[in-house]
């Protein structure tokens, strides 16, 4: 295992951005057609999307507000609902939110320290790091439902 490359939540987030696959820099290497990293991702993590239900929004426009509505639908109906969008405007905490309120710096932080030793062997793209710490979050925190904007 390497050593940790962040201590903090701006050292973190930074790492994360430098996870994006880039076909400048990458080359066809930075296309992943399959689910095989994602995969193994859930596995090592306990398969965290699996303990709560979800709707995933998918289309071409509209996503996020189709997200943030369903979102706002059920958490006036009194469900403890996650929300996961992408992008964010200002931190990367938005992307994360439950009933309305964003993942905090440190449980970001305390994931990423905590997955470190899987995602340094899987070597996990921005996207795919991002999806196992929303799914983690809700899990970890009992959401009645999640709504995830898919992503490609």
């Amino acid at each position: 295992m390497s050593a940790l490359p962040f201590h903090n939540y701006k050292e973190a987030t930074q790492w994360l951005f430098a996870q994006l696959p880039m076909f400048q820099r990458d080359g066809a290497a930075a296309y992943k057609d399959n689910l095989d990293n994602t995969l193994a991702l859930s596995h090592a993590l306990g398969q965290p999307e699996k303990r709560f239900p979800c709707i995933h929004v998918a289309g071409t426009n509209g996503k996020g507000s189709t997200s943030h509505m369903l979102a706002a639908v059920f958490q006036a109906a009194g469900y403890k609902t996650g929300l996961y969008t992408s992008p964010h405007l200002v931190d990367f905490s938005e992307r994360i939110r439950i009933n309305g309120v964003p993942i905090s710096q440190q449980d970001v932080l305390d994931f990423l320290h905590e997955a470190f030793p899987t995602l340094d062997a899987l070597k996990p793209s921005f996207f795919e790091t991002t999806v196992a710490t929303a799914f983690h979050h809700f899990a970890k925190e009992k959401v009645d439902i999640a709504i995830i904007e898919t992503g490609m």
